[in-house]
């Protein structure tokens, strides 16, 4: 058998291997149980159930995380439940029994979200991302591991925060992504050392071996393939120290990679590294013997074995390590054939170097047999993981639908909210505005009647002002027009005087008698005549010539105009015929003359028409 058919197997083993182990934080003893309240006891059957599983009892495992989280959903201590879930739903993953994890992942998923504890969310995150690791989809374990560390950095597990890197530190290797390997699995073991959970510790020292094994092939540095066997020396310690609490699987898997590390590091001639790579084989097989799931293990132990045989030419004890290998795994329900193969190929290589070509070809054919069964294998478990992936996304898709709509209904009953508010409000402020508008009219009709008021008040004031002012003016005008015809009688009656005087006069002079007493007497008459004119005179228009002039047709003379007056003051013919010293046939007649100049018709009054003159 060549040397790079053992590599593959012992990587293998570490990576497989390493998916398996990853708590226990203390060895527990299920007899305890009797002796806590119903209450109490789900927390030690989470622990129960995670020894079982880390032993490789998955049956146990799953029965106890039942039992858990039955009794921690009646006390309604969700943390637990969820973590309960998580154990299962690793369970399923590793049994490659993809639907029950996916439905033990979204449980603990549904539980955690119930509870509102981060620490819940973070175990139910590291379930999901278990699920998603065991159907190979890398960009999912990342989502969920970061989603989970995001949580841890508000409530601290270093327990739960080795695990998650632990798992990171896993997908890397598939990558081989030397930087991450080695930052996850520095970080795994930083928070393992701050728990009591040796078992972890010692599967995070097995992770360093490996990444100093990375480090060692990309540098060739010696340093870190010295790393190798202190890393892998330190996990082999912690079993020796704290065998109770550490699973026989962790110290083979180191005792396997260690024997490894002297295959492929050191010659055939040292004595030394073929004595360590004999003896921590041995180790290795010893101590799985009995041991739950720990046939890969012997069969890698006893293959290392055979190549040693093989250098020193025993022959014999090539082919029985071979074969007890190849009995180991036959043994097996449902083997490793990637292991199986391996040693399959081993003897049938053995077999034709040996020149015995009938049992070379016996074992070949049964390398094209498990080459067939581990190829339809690997179809059915894709086509499984294919599958179970796509009714994954489905429901992930179902659930995002959900979601958004939810979402959109919280959305629109949001909306609905608001324009319901808003419509309220809108009533609010067009009642508040019909309220304001009304008291704005009502206190504007008040305005405008009060304002309607003083302008009635107002013009009732313009009025009667205008009527006191009317009054005035016509007191006014009248007292005009009675000065006016006071100041013309008086001119009338000093015309008279002076024509008296002048009449006087020309009597004296001429010697003739007079008859003073006569005279004197018709001129106490005129007097009071001319007090009785005065009287009328007084509702003479003031302008009663210049208005007499305009309505004349021809031009009235200075006599004309006085015999007006004398009519309009209405005195009778005999009066004016006195009063002007001539016959009343002349009067008459300058009547006629007058009423001729007025273009009045035969049938008018002059005397009547000049009485009428305003």
């Amino acid at each position: 058998m060549k040397h790079q058919h053992f590599k593959k197997i012992f990587l293998l083993i570490i990576i497989c291997a390493s998916c398996l182990m990853t708590s226990g934080q203390t060895l527990l003893d299920s007899t305890a149980l009797n002796q806590l309240s119903d209450k109490d006891k789900p927390a030690l059957l989470t622990q129960l159930a995670e020894q079982s599983r880390i032993n490789g009892d998955y049956k146990a495992a799953i029965r106890k995380a039942q039992q858990s989280a039955a009794l921690a959903l009646r006390f309604k201590n969700l943390a637990e439940v969820t973590k309960a879930y998580t154990i299962q739903a690793s369970i399923y993953a590793t049994t490659k029994n993809f639907v029950s994890s996916k439905k033990a992942g979204d449980s603990a998923l549904f539980i955690a979200q119930q509870s509102r504890q981060p620490i819940a969310m973070a175990y139910a995150y590291y379930a999901q991302a278990l699920f998603y690791n065991a159907i190979d989809n890398s960009e999912q374990i990342t989502k969920y591991c970061g989603l989970a560390l995001k949580l841890l950095e508000k409530t601290a597990d270093p327990y739960l925060s080795a695990k998650i890197y632990y798992l990171l530190y896993m997908i890397n290797t598939h990558w081989d992504d030397v930087k991450n390997v080695n930052k996850y699995a520095r970080a795994a073991t930083e928070n393992a050392l701050k728990t009591t959970d040796y078992n972890l510790l010692g599967n995070c020292y097995t992770a360093l071996s490996v990444a100093a094994d990375y480090n060692y092939a990309s540098t060739k540095n010696p340093v870190f393939r010295d790393s190798v066997i202190y890393y892998l020396n330190k996990a082999q310690n912690l079993y020796q120290q704290y065998p109770k609490y550490v699973a026989r699987k962790t110290y083979g898997i180191a005792c396997i990679n260690s024997a490894d590390y002297y295959l492929r590091y050191f010659s055939d001639t040292d004595e030394a590294a073929k004595a360590n790579a004999i003896r921590y084989a041995g180790l290795a097989n010893e101590v799985m013997k009995g041991a739950i799931n720990g046939e890969e293990i012997r069969a890698s132990s006893l293959g290392i074995l055979s190549e040693y045989a093989k250098r020193n030419k025993n022959f014999v004890m090539t082919e029985a390590y071979l074969q007890e290998a190849y009995s180991i795994l036959k043994t097996q329900k449902v083997p490793s054939y990637y292991t199986l193969i391996n040693i399959v190929t081993a003897l049938a290589k053995f077999y034709e170097q040996q020149g015995n070509y009938e049992k070379a070809l016996a074992f070949q054919k049964r390398v094209t047999e498990y080459n067939s069964r581990y190829f339809d294998e690997k179809r059915t478990l894709n086509a499984q993981k294919l599958e179970v992936q796509y009714e994954a996304e489905k429901r992930n898709n179902e659930v995002k639908l959900l979601k958004q709509r939810a979402q959109y209904a919280r959305q629109q009953k949001y909306l609905y909210i608001g324009i319901a508010i808003a419509s309220i409000l809108g009533l609010i402020f067009m009642f508040r505005s019909y309220h304001f508008r009304l008291k704005y009219s009502l206190q504007r009709e008040r305005q405008l009647h009060l304002e309607k008021q003083d302008a009635e008040l107002l013009m009732k004031f313009e009025k009667e002002e205008q009527a006191r002012l009317k009054a005035e003016q016509l007191l006014l005008e009248s007292q005009q027009q009675q000065l006016q015809k006071e100041v013309m009688a008086s001119q009338l009656q000093l015309e008279h005087k002076k024509e008296v005087l002048f009449q006087l006069k020309e009597k004296l002079s001429d010697n003739q008698k007079l008859n003073i007493n006569k005279i004197w007497n018709e001129e106490l008459m005129l007097d009071n005549d001319f007090e009785e004119a005065k009287f009328q005179i007084q509702q003479v228009h003031p302008d009663f010539f210049s208005t007499l002039n305009q309505k004349a047709q021809q031009k009235l003379t200075p006599l004309d105009l006085k015999l007006c007056a004398y009519l309009h003051l209405k005195m009778d013919t005999k009066k004016i015929a006195q009063l002007m010293h001539i016959e009343a046939k002349s009067v008459r007649m300058s009547r006629y003359r007058i009423k001729q100049k007025l273009g009045l018709g035969k049938d008018e009054d002059l005397k009547l028409f000049l009485q009428e003159m305003v």
